[in-house]
């Protein structure tokens, strides 16, 4: 039974953002950066987003070397060339909307180590440079063999390294709880541990049925438009739509005091991943491993893959150095058949936002305001 202050001031919105991760609130944040006195509600399921926005390796990264080439394999040059600008640009607005020191933002550069299998992309670097000249004032990717020996890799897995200096890394968290705080402040009520159960298009309105754990019958919200920004999780309110989970498992070491390397890396295409935290080591990947099995959305850790990761860190990356692993988690993510997000009105007051291909970091905040201009102007963009 609500009250009534509860319904004066709770279920009535000009716009409903469905998801609190990156997505979401940069929609909101948008939203609201646009027209100051909209009413904006953002429904989040999870106490915290229940994603990957708070639980990803905190990568300020836009692709490395071969996952550009195999981009531009799927994408062909411009969709690919499209592809980098928007993460790229995604990185700097994030970054200006909320403050590098506020982020712990960090740009030690990123490197992708070489293995035979990939050798033959090191052929490709300078065309790739060439390709990603009117985004970048400099090349991008620079042999690094040298650094090899000074990380302390086990060298010989390895045929080369490939520098990138435009990559950075965040604090994922200080990230959320900055632009959670930056919403908040704008005028957004955040509603967390709030799912939406079902919804309905009105003839000038959608109802949001809200689960709420105090009553046995969902909350009724109502919105002009509303914009979906579930990612991974989106099925359960559009079962048609096109997009797959893909599970991440990560680990994070106890601090090493010797430990040789900083910035962020990759390998295998980009399934494989790591990077310092201070003296400590994030380090996740290897859902091609078993990638039938972890096109899902429960938060277990796949025994097969945490034994693989963890050879990899004793073995690989920290050879012949004490070693204890801190913690394990995993996220959810989404994928389709290339790495564009899709955005997708389902209605003239309905819109989808979703489907990052494991780059929320960078493409998120782009997708927002892409998605709150379309939520402000729906005839700007139908397609």
């Amino acid at each position: 039974m609500l009250s009534f202050w509860e319904r004066r001031s709770y279920l009535q919105y000009d716009y409903a953002v469905v998801g609190g991760g990156i997505v979401g609130l940069s929609t909101a944040a948008h939203l609201l950066e646009k027209e100051p006195h909209a009413r904006v509600v953002v429904l989040e399921r999870g106490l915290f987003p229940s994603g990957a926005s708070t639980k990803n390796a905190g990568f300020a990264c836009f692709g490395s070397l071969t996952e550009l080439l195999s981009d531009l394999n799927t994408l062909g040059e411009d969709r690919m060339l499209a592809l980098v600008e928007e993460r790229y640009s995604g990185l700097k607005r994030l970054r200006e909307r909320l403050g590098d020191s506020v982020i712990d933002y960090q740009n030690h550069g990123g490197y992708e180590l070489i293995r035979e299998p990939e050798e033959a992309a090191l052929e490709q670097m300078d065309y790739i440079n060439d390709l990603l000249k009117p985004l970048f004032p400099k090349p991008v990717f620079h042999p690094a063999n040298e650094k090899i020996k000074e990380f302390g890799f086990h060298t010989p897995d390895l045929k080369g390294m490939v520098f990138n200096p435009y990559e950075g890394q965040i604090d994922t968290g200080k990230m959320m709880k900055a632009l959670t705080r930056y919403v908040t402040h704008l005028g957004a009520v955040i509603l967390t541990g709030s799912e939406v159960s079902h919804w309905e298009e009105m003839a000038d309105q959608v109802v949001l049925g809200v689960e709420n754990p105090v009553y046995e019958e969902p909350t009724l919200l109502h919105a002009r438009r509303m914009v979906i920004c579930t990612n991974a999780f989106s099925q359960q309110l559009l079962p048609e739509i096109n997009l797959k989970p893909g599970r991440g498992v990560v680990l994070v070491t106890e601090p090493i005091p010797d430990l040789s390397f900083q910035g962020t890396f990759h390998y295998d295409e980009g399934y494989y991943y790591f990077r310092n935290f201070g003296r400590q080591v994030i380090f996740g990947g290897g859902r091609n491993l078993d990638i039938e099995v972890e096109t899902s959305t429960e938060f277990i850790i796949n025994e097969r893959i945490r034994s693989v990761l963890e050879e990899h860190l004793r073995e690989f990356i920290l050879p012949g150095k004490q070693v204890e692993i801190a913690d394990w988690w995993t996220g959810i993510m989404a994928f389709g058949d290339h790495k564009e997000p899709l955005f997708q009105p389902h209605s003239d007051k309905v819109l989808v936002a979703v489907r990052l291909g494991g780059m929320g970091v960078a493409i998120g905040s782009r997708l927002g305001d892409r998605a709150a201009n379309w939520l402000l102007s729906p005839s700007l963009e139908m397609a």
